[in-house]
């Protein structure tokens, strides 16, 4: 069915919407892929927060225009869906790279974060970052190592002296 001019403004603007808010971008093709499976890709994508979207790409293009998805502009070619990461950044990496391993017909294309267009080859690599709760837990034990030493330092001569003087004990009791 086609879109009159006012619904085709619509679709742009919640795309250029959605696009100023994402911290990455995927343009996957999805040719030959069931309805019931991108009725399953749709539902993992809510339930991981994930913008999914199958967009005409000149309404696309248009959408991406102004933001920092922009360089996607070229790439936007055939038969795509669009894929915004809205919590972190490899949220939408992780949909589409495990989406794809078992089902070989979703064929990522381009990938694009902080304005920079990556290809294909780049998707595991930020399916890989770290989701926001995991960094501030890495940033945590390393913000914490520091001090567990220091305190582990502080301590030691007091257990050493302590561990003496039990040897000490031992080997008059023994004799």
């Amino acid at each position: 069915m086609a879109l009159n001019l006012d619904s085709k403004k619509a679709v742009v603007e919640e795309v250029a919407a959605i696009a100023a808010k994402a911290h990455s971008a995927i343009a996957s093709e999805y040719r030959g892929l069931t309805v019931t499976e991108l009725t399953e890709l749709r539902k993992t994508a809510r339930e991981t927060g994930v913008y999914l979207r199958v967009v005409k790409n000149t309404l696309a293009r248009r959408a991406v225009e102004g933001t920092e998805f922009e360089c996607m502009q070229k790439g936007l070619v055939g038969p795509l869906l669009i894929a915004f990461s809205m919590e972190d950044p490899g949220s939408a990496a992780r949909l589409i790279g495990e989406f794809s391993k078992t089902h070989d017909k979703l064929i990522p294309k381009v990938v694009s974060v902080g304005g920079q267009l990556f290809g294909p080859s780049e998707l595991s690599r930020l399916a890989s970052l770290p989701t926001r709760d995991q960094a501030i837990s890495l940033l945590m034990a390393v913000m914490k190592a520091p001090v567990e030493k220091f305190v582990r330092t502080l301590a030691e001569p007091h257990a050493k002296m302590v561990r003496t003087v039990a040897a000490i004990r031992d080997q008059k009791q023994a004799a």
